[in-house]
């Protein structure tokens, strides 16, 4: 069937498999077994919407969601508290949607919501300058890698061991497509002299803090420039990346507001000294005067290809996710300074209490040494994977297995929202699974 979506003639088919050196589309598609070519199609009959609405339901109930379970697990995506007002001025019309607000004359309220993220970013980070948002976290640390290679004119990027798996799959997708180079590092010593960048990420992926003033002289005496992949919850607590001298700081807005969702949509927090501001990339909202003296916004810088010369360009980044950085920017207002730190705390606090009942158990040790932040390791008395499924069948979501990193452990994650009986539940299941 032709599709209406793909208006090619005749003609133009002909033209393309005779550019590919097929003589049908039959050929073309030869290699395909004929028994999976345009198979029928056994759907179900139409539902009412009635209907419909009970189906779906029926299947969202087979998933294991936080609130229902008790939830320790954490590695990239957090259960943490979201108020009221955040679901309720984001689900406003005027702020759904995705675009990127190009036009000042029709776009106020949008371009100030942005502002202010741009503003709150900053003052979260310590930092001089920050972008209207990426993607996520991980393509934000990929971008922040491009953007040192391109102040520097260097072509390896180094980081640590302790850095998120997943983060550094994205990394190899963006760099190694342009020719550059990831160099796993433990410390200045072992730097290459044509490292652009240091990733280091604090609390890293074990949930412990970096010496980030050390990371930060050894870049520099390099060279190079400091990568600070940070939690934005953990910055109500501890100091930002702009006090030890971080070049550019990346995090996972998530947190701020922002649901589980089963991994997405989230924001990217993207921040640079002003120095490097031609060389960030994506979109930054500035404040401005009118031809009458009232203050205005608009996008006074947009680095894009589609907007300069594609060779000058920094980034392809293209979906705004203005949304999803509104909702950071109303949790931000809401819970204030001492809200975040609050926040902060109850993580730090429960998760250290979590931590020190686990350890008091036998067979039960914590593996990594050093401060930890909401996340920590566990050594298990038997395979992790055993001992989250019966922790499902108590209604509750066990941790992240990492027993490639080490024997039989298992990356938890305690957050405000635990609460002292689930804490509790999770120690007795602990105990039952390690048969002791």
């Amino acid at each position: 069937m032709p599709s209406p979506y793909i208006p090619n003639t005749d003609a133009d088919r002909r033209a393309l498999l005779e550019a590919i050196g097929a003589r049908s589309v039959d050929e073309l598609f030869a290699d395909i077994p004929r028994a999976h070519r345009d198979p029928e199609l056994r759907l179900q009959p139409p539902l009412s919407e009635a209907e419909l609405k009970r189906e779906l339901a029926a299947l969202a109930r087979r998933n294991a969601a936080p609130g229902e379970y008790a939830c320790f697990l954490g590695a990239g995506a957090y259960h943490h508290y979201i108020p009221a007002i955040v679901p309720y001025l984001t689900g406003r019309a005027e702020f759904a949607t995705c675009y990127t607000p190009y036009q000042p004359e029709i776009s106020q309220g949008t371009l100030q919501a942005t502002y202010e993220f741009q503003s709150l970013v900053c003052q979260l980070t310590g930092m001089e300058v920050a972008n209207a948002g990426m993607y996520d976290g991980s393509t934000a640390l990929a971008e922040a890698a491009l953007m040192s290679c391109r102040i520097t004119g260097r072509s390896a990027i180094a980081y640590t061991d302790a850095l998120h798996p997943r983060y550094l799959d994205v990394l190899r997708t963006y760099l190694e497509s342009q020719g550059l180079t990831l160099v796993m590092t433990s410390g200045a010593s072992a730097l290459p002299l044509d490292t652009a960048g240091v990733i280091v990420q604090s609390p890293n992926f074990y949930g412990c803090l970096e010496d980030m003033s050390t990371a930060a002289q050894a870049a520099h005496a390099a060279g190079a420039l400091l990568i600070a992949a940070f939690d934005p919850i953990a910055l109500g607590m501890f100091r930002p990346p702009g006090d030890f001298g971080a070049d550019i700081a990346v995090g996972e807005g998530q947190p701020l507001g922002l649901g589980m969702s089963f991994g997405g949509p989230y924001v990217g927090l993207f921040a640079t000294r002003t120095q490097h501001l031609r060389q960030m990339p994506g979109r930054l909202v500035g404040r401005a005067k009118d031809s009458q003296g009232r203050d205005g916004f608009v996008l006074t810088l947009q680095t894009r290809e589609q907007h300069i010369r594609r060779e000058r360009a920094t980034s392809n980044i293209c979906t705004s996710e203005s949304l999803m950085a509104t909702a950071a920017t109303i949790y931000l207002a809401a819970l204030g300074r001492r809200g975040l730190r609050r926040v902060a705390e109850l993580c730090y606090h429960k998760a250290h209490y979590t931590a020190e009942r686990i350890a008091a158990l036998t067979g039960y040790t914590l593996p990594v040494r050093g401060t930890f932040f909401r996340e920590f390791v566990i050594h298990c008395p038997a395979p992790p994977h055993l001992i989250n499924q019966r922790l499902l069948e108590q209604g509750i979501i066990g941790g992240l297995d990492v027993s490639d990193r080490f024997p039989n452990a298992m990356l938890l994650c305690v957050t405000e929202m635990t609460t002292r009986q689930e804490i509790d539940r999770l120690v007795d299941a602990f105990r039952k699974a390690g048969g002791r």
